[in-house]
């Protein structure tokens, strides 16, 4: 504070400076005798620390840049005075001038009073716009144009220009523009105001200046589904329905509700405990005594099963010393063999000729399973757009619907001032993405602690116990 007022005094001293503002309770306040603090506790400095001195200083000079634009002091005479000479004598009107004439000349060059409103009425400068003279990464970029400078100042190409230099310089020679003649009717209407087009420039420039896009695949251009993003509720949701339309929608109701409890029956049947696989008493001395059974009749049946394995042996032994057969035989096998593929033939040829009475038949046979087709192909065409309808799989999991927002015939309001709201906004919009095939099925993810928590007894809570 002693800086300030030195700061304060030193100003006020200095020649030419007008103080506009009227100083009296600055000098009260100087002429009163000061309470002595002791200021080297902190929270004694904004207790009993004077500083009025200094807001009214900066008051005032902040008042003197709002009205001169700057302090008095350092303003030229020029500026603050000027030389009264006495009014300008005015040149005599001449007579061709009417009086109206000069009346609105004077009105048109007084302005309007909303504009003086308007105008601005400080005289200190707007503030430096500090970032429209910022460049981000100017200092990564000024590096990078010094180190270009040094590279071409030792003769090294970077390979950026390299890759321009060989590339394949594009031929020049533009084609003659054929005119058509001005008689033509079908010749096409030339805007001069139009844009030039640039086909005619290489398809690589114009690629790597971004004025060639890239073509769009048509795929982005589909919609993930046709529902709409709002679907209408049916007329038997409304607050007051129709008998018919109420009672349809309470029966689109009821089987999606029978639908889930069979479900649930099913699982229920199938993680059944069966009471015949339970064990009993006589199951569990069967197991007990498994093992001892079992080496009596092993004992006893050892011996019949080396006869039955001496009895394979011969068979075996049997077919392995099968008689050759003589030249006599073959013969014989290969004449039955040759007279079976002619009898093959004999037939086949026969069911051909037999095939030229039957076309009739055969074209209508053929017709039966071109419908067929066809009826097939309408079958996967309807499917396919029923399935553009439907949510696909996009994830883990899959879509589960939303459940349905029905009313009983005893719940219904019959006014819209005693309706209930029902369900909830957002979980309706979060599942028609999830039905359009906009995000994928989520669910909350389960919170794992992966500490265990422990408890401490703090020394406090322990001498009380």
């Amino acid at each position: 504070m002693a800086a300030a007022r030195r700061l304060k005094r030193v100003v006020a001293s200095q020649p030419g400076f007008l103080n506009l503002k009227s100083s009296s309770d600055s000098t009260e306040s100087l002429s009163s005798r000061r309470k002595r603090v002791n200021k080297n506790k902190k929270k004694n400095w904004n207790k009993h620390s004077d500083i009025n001195d200094v807001e009214d200083f900066l008051d005032d000079v902040r008042h003197q840049e709002r009205t001169t634009g700057g302090l008095l002091s350092e303003k030229s005479d020029d500026s603050l005075f000027f030389l009264d000479v006495g009014q300008p004598k005015k040149a005599e009107p001449k007579e061709a001038e009417s009086v109206e004439g000069k009346k609105r000349k004077g009105k048109q060059s007084r302005p309007l009073r909303i504009d003086l409103i308007l105008q601005h009425d400080s005289l200190v400068p707007p503030p430096k716009d500090v970032l429209a003279y910022q460049q981000p990464n100017a200092k990564k970029l000024r590096r990078i144009a010094q180190k270009a400078e040094q590279l071409a100042a030792k003769g090294v190409v970077p390979r950026r220009q390299k890759q321009l230099l060989n590339r394949r310089p594009v031929d020049k020679k533009v084609k003659a523009a054929v005119t058509e003649a001005n008689n033509n009717p079908d010749r096409e209407y030339y805007d001069i105001w139009g844009q030039e087009t640039k086909d005619s420039a290489d398809p690589w420039y114009l690629q790597q200046t971004r004025k060639k896009l890239v073509k769009r695949p048509e795929k982005l251009n589909e919609k993930p589904s046709v529902l709409p993003a709002v679907e209408v509720i049916a007329p038997g949701g409304s607050y007051n329905p129709d008998f018919f339309s109420h009672q349809a929608l309470l029966q689109e109701a009821h089987e999606v509700e029978v639908k889930k409890q069979k479900e649930e029956d099913k699982i229920e049947r199938q993680l059944a405990v069966n009471k015949e696989d339970t064990a009993t008493e006589e199951t569990k001395l069967r197991e007990q005594v498994e093992g001892l059974v079992e080496e009596e009749n092993e004992e006893e049946t050892a011996p019949n099963e080396e006869e039955e394995e001496e009895e394979e042996d011969v068979a075996v032994g049997a077919i392995a010393v099968a008689e050759k057969k003589t030249e006599r035989q073959r013969k014989r096998e290969k004449a039955e063999k040759i007279k079976e593929q002619q009898r093959l033939a004999d037939r086949q040829l026969t069911d051909q000729r037999q095939q030229l009475f039957q076309l009739r038949s055969i074209k209508t046979s053929i017709k039966q399973q071109e419908q067929k087709t066809k009826d097939k192909q309408k079958q996967r065409k309807v499917k396919q757009e029923a399935q553009k309808a439907q949510p696909r799989r996009l994830g883990r999991l899959k879509f589960q619907p939303q459940d349905m927002e029905v009313q009983l015939s005893d719940e219904l309001a019959g006014s819209l001032r005693r309706l209930k709201p029902e369900g909830s906004i957002l979980k309706d919009r979060f599942k028609s993405l999830q039905k359009r095939n906009l995000i994928e099925p989520r669910e909350r993810a389960k919170f794992k602690r992966r500490h265990k928590v422990k408890y401490v007894e703090k020394r406090a809570f322990r001498e009380i116990t």
